[in-house]
Formats: C-alpha cells, sequence, structure tokens
C-alpha cells in the first residue's frame, strides 16, 4: 500500500549498511596495509582516504542506531501513516457576490 509520502517516510536498513561498511573497512584497512608493504603509496593513500570515509560513515550509522526508533523504527511501527478509510469531506464551492457595476 502507498501513500504518496514514501520519499519522506522511507527507512533504511541502518544493520545491513553497518555491516556492510564493516566489510568495507576491513578491505580498506587490508588495501591501505597491503600496498604500503609493496611500495604503492598511491594506492596506499587511495585505500587510506577511503578508510577514513568509511569510518566516518559508520560513526553516523552507529549514531542513527542509537538514536532509536525515530531514525529505525522496530516492526511495530508502520514505515507510513495507517490509511483513512473516510471518504474526504467535499465543501460547497465558495460563492462570490454579484459585483456592482455602474454605467
Amino acid at each position: 500500500m502507498r501513500t504518496g509520502s514514501e520519499p519522506t517516510t522511507a527507512r533504511s536498513a541502518l544493520r545491513a549498511r553497518f555491516w556492510l561498511t564493516v566489510w568495507g573497512l576491513i578491505w580498506a584497512i587490508f588495501g591501505t596495509a597491503a600496498f604500503a608493504l609493496a611500495g604503492r603509496p598511491g594506492w596506499a593513500a587511495a585505500c587510506g582516504v577511503l578508510w577514513l570515509i568509511i569510518t566516518v560513515d559508520m560513526a553516523m550509522i552507529l549514531r542513527h542506531i542509537r538514536q532509536g526508533p525515530h531514525y529505525q523504527p522496530g516492526r511495530d511501527i508502520p514505515p507510513y501513516r495507517p490509511v483513512d478509510d473516510r471518504p474526504p469531506v467535499r465543501r460547497p464551492p465558495l460563492r462570490r457576490p454579484p459585483e456592482h457595476r455602474h454605467p
């Protein structure tokens, strides 16, 4: 069921993002060490920058997870407002008083 407000009420799979970040962090650390030992400082620096970006991203993900249901609702909280089954209230159009024209 779609409500039309999905972009503002969308939820992120923070735990999945966390574990993907851990995986990326492991590879960035490994790449930095391997390229540094192989004498490739450019690639080691690139992996080091990636390591820094991944660390900042992981910190943000952990912050959002720890902030609780506002950012990571549980399974009992729907991702959208419940649908209202009542028909919309139709108001009659506003009538303007007739305009008076003087010849």
